[in-house]
């Protein structure tokens, strides 16, 4: 698989593996990766089946003749009881044998992580994330929080953690909730922006900008 040379502004797409290709989550991952795309972004996944499919598949298709230079990643891990099968839409592709170093890989790769419903894996990637961010050992980063499965989540930590102060409230300042794929998107173009006008740490926490789910 090719290298990519050029560095470029990149989202990352954590989710399940076991949502089917005629569930309502891999068609909204599917559009969201081809907006994605669309404008001028790479891709970031764990490269296997599922959201993660679903979100270099409609990277691949939705770039379009003008954007070859972009590129769809895989981070594949391999289990020792099963193997996870790379899905056939990555440019780059990388294997990792430790969820840590394919965990630290995201995080240098990335500049916005969206987050759709998923199980462990799924929770772990963002509570690591989270905290690396909470610690400042990597830049901050939104982390979107895609479809109705967070809301509950964010209002459990408000009501338990955060309330016994085992958290700040600044540390929720991180975390977008998003309903759909323009919502996610209005998160993502923002951070694109600040990129782009050379910020390094372009986080829109200092804005308050927090898109919260009804």
């Amino acid at each position: 698989m090719k290298k990519s040379r050029k560095p470029h502004f990149r989202v990352a797409i954590f989710g399940s593996a076991r949502i089917k290709r005629n569930d309502p989550t891999y068609k909204l991952i599917y559009e969201l990766a081809g907006h994605i795309a669309a404008e001028g972004m790479d891709v970031v996944t764990g490269g296997g089946p599922g959201v993660m499919d679903a979100a270099n598949k409609g990277h691949q298709e939705g770039r379009g003749k003008n954007h070859n230079h972009l590129h769809s990643f895989g981070l594949n891990i391999r289990l020792p009881k099963w193997e996870q099968v790379a899905n056939r839409h990555l440019d780059i592709k990388k294997e990792f044998y430790r969820f840590s170093k394919r965990l630290d890989k995201f995080m240098e790769l990335s500049n916005v992580v969206v987050v759709a419903p998923g199980g462990i894996g799924t929770l772990l990637e963002l509570f690591y994330t989270w905290q690396l961010i909470q610690v400042e050992r990597i830049r901050n980063l939104p982390v979107i929080l895609l479809g109705d499965l967070w809301q509950e989540l964010i209002e459990w930590i408000e009501k338990w953690p955060l309330k016994r102060r085992y958290l700040d409230r600044s540390d929720l300042q991180a975390l977008f909730l998003a309903k759909n794929c323009e919502e996610a998107m209005t998160v993502i173009r923002k951070a694109h922006a600040a990129y782009a006008c050379g910020k390094k740490d372009f986080c829109l926490k200092a804005k308050k900008v927090r898109i919260k789910a009804k």
